[in-house]
């Protein structure tokens, strides 16, 4: 069963160095019927004007990734990290008992176009943590790549929660099928382009619930990128 979340009716905040569109309830915008997914709570299409950002802000208890799309996302926290995420980059802060960090645009003539997105955590108080890891083009050229996964299987990004979640891309005849197992929910988010998923025509923006579906088909992208959740069967987060 596929239950598809249009991108023109995500929520919206816009600010004059901000502009974000919101999938799931969050800040100003609440839709008793958009309030997570399973354990994925947050994802938010951010576009961050030159030189601006998130300045230094706390979060605890909550797994944090961000995903660049276009342009670079500078990341401080009060671990001592600092780095700049690229395209292809993605980066993972669990804030456990709490951490301090910033997200901003370090360049001054260009945009910042990223998804940041949270996880509710099977566990509280852990110690803070980050990390971050490129993965190519070529590694998602036409394939799903794992990305995040809760043994870190395959170098992807370690999450304290029974989650993992891919990034594809695909664009003309390129094609390929994602296994499901019993029992699993999975969200599958169109971060640019659009595609064909399971018979159904997404566009940038979309997103897809997807209960008891035994097998994903991508096919027929046009310059699409994607991220597919696999999740626990829990209709809403626990947090």
């Amino acid at each position: 069963m596929l239950e598809l979340r249009k991108a023109n009716e995500r929520g919206v905040a816009n600010l004059s160095w901000l502009y974000s569109q919101h999938t799931f309830s969050f800040s100003n915008y609440y839709d008793p019927k958009q309030v997570g997914f399973s354990d994925l709570l947050v994802i938010n299409d951010d576009r961050v004007k030159a030189g601006k950002g998130f300045g230094t802000h706390p979060h605890r208890d909550m797994e944090i990734f961000s995903y660049v799309l276009e342009g670079a996302l500078e990341h401080r926290d009060s671990m001592g990290n600092g780095s700049v995420i690229n395209p292809g980059d993605v980066q993972m802060m669990s804030a456990g008992t709490g951490i301090l960090h910033s997200e901003m645009n370090p360049q001054q003539d260009q945009d910042v176009h990223f998804l940041q997105i949270w996880i509710v955590p099977d566990r509280k108080g852990v110690t803070p943590r980050y990390q971050q890891v490129h993965f190519s083009d070529e590694e998602k050229r036409g394939k799903l790549r794992l990305i995040i996964a809760p043994d870190a299987a395959n170098g992807a990004l370690s999450v304290y929660q029974d989650i993992r979640v891919y990034a594809g891309l695909f664009d003309g005849d390129e094609q390929a099928t994602l296994n499901v197992p019993e029992n699993r929910y999975v969200y599958v988010h169109v971060a640019r382009g659009e595609l064909v998923l399971n018979g159904q025509h997404l566009k940038e923006g979309d997103g897809v619930r997807m209960r008891n579906e035994q097998q994903l088909a991508f096919s027929h992208g046009n310059k699409a990128e994607v991220l597919v959740f696999d999740m626990r069967p829990n209709e809403l987060p626990d947090f």
